[in-house]
C-alpha cells in the first residue's frame, strides 16, 4: 500500500506540476477525438478517394503506354515488311521492264535489220532495173549512132538489116 500511496502522491505532484485539470483535460480529448473523427470522415477519406481513383488511372494509362508500344512496335515490324515487300516488288518490277526493254529492242533490232535488207532489196532491183532500162537505152543510141556514123562514113544508105548487124557487132565489141 505504501507503493499506491507514493504513486498517488507522485501523481499528484506531476498533476499540479504541469498544471493539469481533470474536466479540461477530458474535454481536451474529446475535442482531438471529435476533430480526428471530423477530419477522417471529411478530409482524409475523400483525399484518399481521390488518390485511389488517381492511383487506378495512373495504373490504366501505363497499361494502355504498354499497350500503344506493343502495338508500335508491331506496327513498325509489319510496315518494314510492307517497305521490303515493296522493295522485292519495285526490284522485280525493275528486272521485268529491263528483260521486256531488251527483248523488245531485239524484236525492234531485227525488224530494223529486216525493214533495212528489204529497203536494200528494192533499192538492189530498181538500181538493176534502172541499169537494164539505161543499158537497153545505150545499147540502142550506141547502135543509132554506129549507124549514123557507118553511113556518113560509107555514103550510103543502110538497111534495116544491115543496121542490126552492125549494131550487134558493135555491142558485142563494146561487151566483150
Amino acid at each position: 500500500m505504501n507503493f499506491l500511496l507514493v504513486a498517488a502522491a507522485e501523481s499528484q505532484g506531476i498533476t499540479k506540476t504541469f498544471g493539469v485539470t481533470w474536466p479540461f483535460f477530458i474535454a481536451q480529448l474529446v475535442n482531438f477525438f471529435l476533430v480526428i473523427f471530423v477530419l477522417k470522415k471529411f478530409a482524409f477519406g475523400p483525399i484518399g478517394k481521390v488518390l485511389g481513383e488517381r492511383r487506378e488511372r495512373i495504373i490504366a494509362a501505363e497499361e494502355k503506354v504498354k499497350l500503344i508500344e506493343k502495338q508500335l512496335a508491331e506496327s513498325e515490324i509489319a510496315t518494314a515488311a510492307a517497305i521490303a515487300k515493296a522493295n522485292e516488288d519495285a526490284t522485280r518490277l525493275i528486272n521485268e521492264a529491263k528483260e521486256s526493254s531488251a527483248i523488245l529492242t531485239a524484236q525492234k533490232t531485227q525488224e530494223a535489220i529486216a525493214s533495212a535488207q528489204q529497203i536494200l532489196t528494192k533499192a538492189e532491183a530498181a538500181a538493176q532495173a534502172e541499169r537494164a532500162s539505161i543499158k537497153a537505152e545505150l545499147k540502142s543510141e550506141f547502135g543509132r549512132l554506129v549507124a549514123a556514123t557507118t553511113s556518113q562514113v560509107t555514103g550510103k544508105v543502110l538497111t534495116a538489116d544491115d543496121q542490126k548487124r552492125i549494131n550487134e557487132d558493135a555491142l558485142a565489141k563494146v561487151e566483150g
